[in-house]
């Protein structure tokens, strides 16, 4: 078994290993999806380094449509998101963003 996973490992097919942590556990009380939606004249992989920038930023998926980015966001609280969208606001490159609160998950990450 440890072989054939050294394998998959030297391959790339497995590319890392994480720990799953419960956002409220670590006092991430509050999950948002952020849409981006950048300005015309935009240099991409300045939008990338600035939402990289921001630890708030859980993941960052590129999309098509009229978002360029959606964001999965964690913080503790309310005034924390307020923050973390005028952060994002404030990146070159962003026009203005549009923000959904998460009441619930349900699931997340579907492993198996």
């Amino acid at each position: 078994m440890h072989e054939r996973v050294g394998k998959l490992e030297s391959a790339g097919v497995i590319t890392g290993y994480r720990a799953d942590l419960d956002p409220d556990a670590v006092g991430l009380h509050v999950t948002a999806l952020v849409s981006v939606i950048e300005s015309d004249a935009v240099d991409d992989t300045g939008v990338v380094e600035g939402l990289r920038a921001l630890p708030e930023v859980e993941d960052c998926w590129r999309v098509a449509g009229s978002e360029g980015y959606i964001l999965k966001v964690r913080v503790t609280d309310i005034p924390a998101l307020e923050a973390t969208i005028g952060a994002l606001n404030r990146i070159r490159g962003v026009a203005r963003t549009r923000t959904t609160v998460v009441l619930s998950t349900k699931w997340e990450g579907r492993h198996g």
